[in-house]
């Protein structure tokens, strides 16, 4: 009964291996590739208004700094 049950696993495991699929396995750039192809990439207005909003968010970080720089001189001035 040992061999029977043995025959019946072998018979199941040799099944299941011819039953699995075949996956293709694709190279690695190809990959990228393929997934760059899926990104939405920005157009050139919308990567000119990014910049300038970009700029424009620098120079008030700048106008900020200076200004706050003043202030504390003027205040270490005060105290000196």
């Amino acid at each position: 009964m040992a061999k029977e049950e043995k025959e019946k696993k072998t018979k199941k495991v040799k099944k299941a291996k011819n039953n699995k699929k075949e996956v293709k396995k694709e190279g690695f750039f190809k990959g990228i590739r393929n997934e760059l192809k899926l990104v939405k990439w920005p157009t050139f207005k919308e990567i000119l208004k990014y910049t300038i909003a970009t700029i424009i968010f620098c120079i008030i970080l700048i106008i900020f700094f200076q200004i706050l720089d003043l202030i504390l001189a003027y205040v270490k001035g005060l105290f000196n």
